[in-house]
């Protein structure tokens, strides 16, 4: 019973981050489609701040190998 725990905190881990990273990405989408049509010079802040919220997924995925290897 307990590795079906551990299983579900692992997804769990990399879930929520996903979920949390495609609505900020959402949020940011918008906001620099919105930054760009105005001011085009923008494009390579808009590709970092696009980029940023992709580490909340690497980190819940290195979150969800230490849960599943028992490290840490």
């Amino acid at each position: 019973m307990e590795k079906v725990y551990l299983a579900l905190a692992a997804a769990f881990s990399v879930g929520v981050g996903a979920v949390a990273t495609a609505w900020v990405q959402s949020r940011i989408g918008t906001a620099g489609a919105g930054a760009l049509s105005e001011k085009p010079e923008l494009r390579g802040a808009v590709i970092v701040m696009l980029a940023i919220p992709e580490t909340l997924v690497i980190l819940g995925f290195v979150v969800a190998v230490l849960i599943l290897t028992g490290g840490g």
